[in-house]
């Protein structure tokens, strides 16, 4: 069966995708979900119930506020999971990387597979608050002579702007697929907006030199973006 495109998802189908999903690797996701629901939806009940009130409207805004706090519970619960598993279906795959990246919200800019190797190496970019971003993924030791080639393309069209480096894996040095998206963000803001759009606009040169290389064949995990709704609770 061919995969849905998210972005032609409703909202429900949505959510109904990222739970199967999540349950082919996460199998206890129903009960943990369940269990938020009970506790948190006690938890509102009395308090509701111990406001101001009593007889019928009293019981009417107990069990209202037992829903609100369930639900959320249980939606915060359930955004986390998903989160967790979606990165462990996608862990170790080519393009990871650049499917995490591609969760990062305004004011960030991602390019991905600004250079590779044959052997399906690759480095992607983000422009942001950091300044420039170089993210590496595969062989620790050609990604490294990788970022180190970019680095110089790169200081040739932005000189002033700061430039990083990180490669995305479980060895030595390098940062596990989970923790990349929060990592770039504690980066910290080197640049302002103004700085950051004049980044984009010289690079701009640099990409196009590279615009008709093929990109190296593989499989890419499904972009999460589609799914970035079910997936907050970070």
């Amino acid at each position: 069966m061919s995969q849905l495109d998210p972005s032609s998802m409703s909202r429900r189908q949505q959510f109904v995708e990222t739970y199967r999903m999540t349950k082919q690797v996460d199998r206890w996701i129903g009960l943990y979900l369940l269990a938020a629901f009970a506790v948190f939806g006690a938890l509102g009940f009395v308090i509701f119930w111990i406001l101001p009130g009593d007889g019928v409207l009293a019981w009417v805004l107990s069990i209202i506020g037992a829903v609100l706090f369930g639900a959320l519970a249980a939606m915060i619960i359930f955004g986390r999971r998903a989160q967790r598993a979606a990165y462990s279906r996608m862990e170790g795959q080519i393009g990871a990387a650049a499917a995490a990246l591609g969760m990062l919200r305004r004011g960030w800019v991602t390019k991905t597979a600004v250079a590779f190797t044959k052997q399906q190496d690759v480095v992607h970019r983000v422009v942001g608050p950091p300044g420039i971003v170089l993210i590496g993924e595969g062989n620790h030791n050609r990604v490294r002579n990788l970022l180190a080639t970019e680095r110089r393309k790169h200081e040739r069209v932005a000189a002033d702007a700061p430039i990083h480096e990180l490669i995305c894996g479980r060895g030595e040095d390098e940062v596990p697929l989970p923790q990349l998206l929060r990592t770039v963000q504690k980066l910290g803001r080197k640049v302002k907006p103004a700085e950051q759009t004049d980044i984009i606009h010289r690079l701009k040169a640099l990409d196009a030199v590279g615009a008709n290389i093929p990109i190296p064949k593989g499989p890419m995990p499904t972009s999460m973006k589609g799914q970035r709704g079910n997936l907050r609770g970070r």
